[in-house]
């Protein structure tokens, strides 16, 4: 049934804004690939929600038992099927985003023969968790335990929409959720019956269970040309989100018990040290000319943070050395602390007021082309240090009119209305990096979340900016791995990658795993050209802002061409 690539991914929890931003990106992505005579990939996304409540388009108002504001769950209005229904931990939610076959030659979709479909996946899935007497009700969409008895409850909800011949939305699977959630609304308006789950049917199966069972079924029924899958790691540690001995003070030279413990449920084996000693490819040259001198001046004159030093780039002195430097914005201490990453985790200053006007006269100072502005990760501020940001490139434009800007910001916790005053102020270039593919997520950033990146990048790829994104490697992935993350940046509408080469600041951060040789980064580029990205500058030394300005320009001309659809 299935004639295009189908993308499956397990995402762990995720909030409801960020997967319905994610459905949208990938969905609007899918149809400029299509009217580009393209075949895009189809995608199964695999999730949990936090306690959310969704009302669809013909829900009835009536049926929401609860005030709007409560504190206890998020209530939305959504563009789906049905009316309202509740989605909470312990339940499976799946979102397939799929090309859908007509009823004949240039037919619509047959949504009626989907519905059915997905609810026989369904079906299989509850049988073989051992609950035998599940099928459907006549009159009431969904899966229903004991539907020809005297007590239908159902188990599974089911609500899509179709636009274009594409679907969003999906499935939800009551596996192990607190049923007492459900007493918050009239599920999907259905007052005469009430609703279960396997676990009070006295199936004993775990959420990890389900899914593989879900997508084995699916893969079944759909018939799919190719299946790759790539997932989060499954919940680790939820007391361990503390990683504050990557500061600078911390005086330890081992990895942390947690960070190990991080390391080893994603797979990766942690050594007494670094995997083999540094390879020739990867002794950058030094230079201490008259361009870094000058730069160093500047930043020290103007009072400014460089990322370059900051995150101790390797490429310092050769951007320097060209007149060129990113500027790190909102202090020089941040509020996460990555496995990779060498910036201060010490407790974060108040914002610089006089800080976007400071880098406005450097940028000039420099007579920069093409300006990059970085910013340290501010959860403790309520727009995660947006409007800093926005008023730096502001100041930037206001000061030199004819250079272009652009930013590399953090997740902004998934406020999409942060971002929106980010792009507001004008960025030529909007980057965001997902660092590593799904399964390191929480070992490499564990305050981060990969569905939620994708999501920024998918929302600002609904704009005029360039979107860019970046990973490191060598901290434990695989090349299919590394794949499908470049092939799920182009599905969201990314259109700049850059890869490089992880290097371990100090003995406390993550351990390097294998070194990549200067081949496979070209054929990394290769691959990440062909699933449809415009430009990806891969080498060893390439990190976030090394040749900015030429990926920027080379993504503008590749706008002018026809890119290389997958």
């Amino acid at each position: 049934m299935g004639s295009a690539p189908l993308r499956v991914r397990w995402l762990g929890s995720v909030a409801y804004r960020e997967a319905w931003s994610l459905q949208q990106a990938l969905h609007r992505r899918a149809l400029e690939v299509e009217a580009r005579g393209g075949v895009p990939d189809d995608h199964l996304l695999l999730l949990e929600h936090p306690p959310t409540l969704t009302l669809g388009r013909q829900a009835d108002p009536a049926n929401l038992l609860v005030d709007r504001d409560s504190s206890r769950f998020e209530v939305l209005d959504v563009d789906r099927g049905g009316d309202v229904t509740y989605h909470g931990p312990g339940q499976l939610v799946a979102y397939p985003l799929l090309g859908l076959p007509g009823k004949g030659a240039g037919d619509l979709p047959d949504t009626p023969a989907y519905v059915c479909t997905l609810e026989g996946v369904l079906i299989d899935v509850v049988r073989a968790a051992g609950v035998e007497s599940v099928g459907r009700l006549p009159g009431y969409p969904g899966v229903w335990v004991d539907p020809d008895g005297p007590d239908p409850r159902k188990v599974a909800a089911v609500g899509v929409r179709i636009v274009a011949g594409r679907s969003t939305h999906g499935v939800a699977l009551n596996v192990a959720p607190d049923l007492g959630d459900f007493a918050a609304i009239v599920p999907c308006g259905i007052r005469d019956h009430g609703v279960t789950s396997l676990a009070a049917e006295g199936a004993e199966v775990d959420l990890r269970w389900v899914v593989d069972e879900f997508v084995d079924r699916f893969v079944a029924a759909w018939a799919p040309s190719v299946v790759q899958r790539s997932d989060v790691v499954w919940r680790i540690d939820p007391e361990g989100t503390d990683l504050s001995d990557f500061s600078r003070s911390a005086g330890s030279s081992t990895v942390s018990v947690r960070l190990r413990g991080r390391l080893e449920s994603a797979g990766v084996e942690v050594g007494s040290g670094e995997v083999a000693r540094k390879p020739e490819w990867m002794r950058a040259p030094l230079r201490h000319d008259a361009g870094v001198l000058g730069v160093k001046r500047t930043v020290a004159d103007l009072d400014l943070v460089t990322v370059c030093e900051e995150a101790g780039c390797p490429n310092l002195s050769e951007c320097w050395s060209e007149g060129t430097a990113t500027f790190m914005l909102c202090g020089e201490r941040c509020t996460r602390a990555c496995g990779f990453c060498l910036v201060d985790t010490r407790r974060p200053e108040p914002l610089d007021p006089g800080e976007p006007g400071r880098v406005a006269d450097a940028v000039a100072r420099m007579a920069l082309d093409h300006a990059v502005l970085t910013m340290v990760a501010r959860d403790d501020l309520s727009d995660g240090g947006a409007a800093h940001v926005a008023d730096t490139v502001r100041a930037v434009r206001d000061r030199s009119p004819s250079c272009s800007v652009e930013v590399l910001v953090s997740d902004l916790g998934g406020d999409a209305d942060a971002l929106a005053v980010v792009l507001d102020s004008g960025p030529a270039v909007l980057n965001h990096n997902v660092e590593t593919v799904p399964r390191l997520q929480r070992a490499v950033r564990p305050s981060a979340g990969y569905a939620r990146s994708l999501a920024l990048l998918g929302r600002a790829a609904a704009t005029d900016v360039v979107v860019k994104s970046g990973l490191v490697v060598g901290m434990g992935e695989e090349l299919d791995e590394v794949h499908a993350t470049l092939a799920d940046l182009a599905a969201v509408g990314v259109e700049v990658v850059t890869i490089g080469q992880y290097l371990r600041p100090t003995a406390r951060h993550l351990p390097v795993a294998r070194w990549w040789r200067p081949e496979e980064f070209d054929e990394l580029a290769e691959f990440g050209r062909g699933v449809g990205l415009r430009h990806v500058e891969s080498s060893p030394y390439t990190r976030s802002s090394h040749h900015a300005r030429e990926s920027y320009l080379a993504a503008l001309a590749s706008r002018d061409g026809e890119p290389a659809w997958g």
